[in-house]
């Protein structure tokens, strides 16, 4: 089972349980200021996947394991619920809404597409586990030491969140090797058959390139209740970079016309 943050709904709870599944190298806290801005009248959950956060670790990462893990956790809820997930995320999110549509009200998937890409993050990976370990006991001195690998301090800053200083000696809340291991299924697409017939609305930062224009007619064949939107000035981590309008689009969705669902 999938380790679960709770966040409880502030005033009547009148609308479902939103579930937000984190992409690549994330976490479920990574959510955390976005998750407790949507709970107003609806309670919201975030779920570290598998081989990231306190979550199990397993052999697998492909998208059909994914899927599942997030229905069962969904049953453990008592869904249906409303469905988020970013990247890596939400082609897992896709994933349980095409084969356990019973299970999702509505669906929100963040920059990404039912597609496989070309791009591999597998430089990541080499240099979180680069870096030197041993004696460290602060955050500063992890970033200091993962600059000399990664320059991008915002990069740097998502990273070592997945960081257990705690831990003696530190360790990443990551199974680098299991995410090395499945990188071709992590940026690819199982092709996954089905259609989910629920709103669906896929956001793209309007800075990004992982939802082109030539990919909208395999997202409607499976998604055919697509709604489209970007954010301007937002790239693919758009939830980070443009926080408020994120929150505000994924709310206006999600509310919009419930008592014709």
């Amino acid at each position: 089972m999938l380790n679960r943050v709770h966040y409880e709904a502030r005033g009547a709870k009148t609308l479902p349980t939103l579930v937000i599944v984190h992409g690549l190298f994330g976490s479920a806290r990574n959510w955390g200021a976005i998750a407790r801005n949507l709970a107003e009248g609806r309670e919201v959950v975030t779920l570290d996947q598998r081989n990231h956060g306190l979550s199990p670790w397993a052999p697998t990462q492909s998208y059909p394991d994914m899927g599942a893990d997030i229905a069962e956790g969904i049953e453990a809820l008592g869904g249906p619920v409303d469905l988020l997930g970013h990247s890596m995320g939400g082609k897992a999110a896709m994933q349980c809404a095409l084969t356990r549509p019973e299970l999702v009200a509505r669906l929100v998937v963040a920059d990404i597409a039912p597609v496989a890409y070309a791009h591999d993050q597998s430089q990541y990976i080499a240099a979180m586990r680069g870096l030197d370990l041993a004696g460290l006991s602060t955050r500063g001195e992890a970033d200091r030491r993962l600059a000399l690998a990664e320059p991008d301090p915002s990069l740097r800053a998502f990273f070592l969140q997945s960081l257990d200083l705690k831990a003696q000696p530190p360790r990443w809340r990551l199974n680098l090797d299991v995410l090395e291991a499945e990188m071709g299924k992590i940026i690819g697409w199982p092709g996954t058959e089905g259609r989910f017939e629920g709103p669906a609305l896929f956001l793209s930062g309007a800075e990004s390139h992982y939802v082109r224009p030539e990919h909208r007619d395999t997202i409607r064949a499976l998604f055919p209740k697509a709604r489209f939107a970007k954010l301007p000035g937002a790239g693919h981590w758009l939830h980070a970079d443009k926080p408020r309008e994120f929150e505000e689009t994924v709310r206006v969705f999600l509310a919009s016309g419930r008592q014709a669902d």
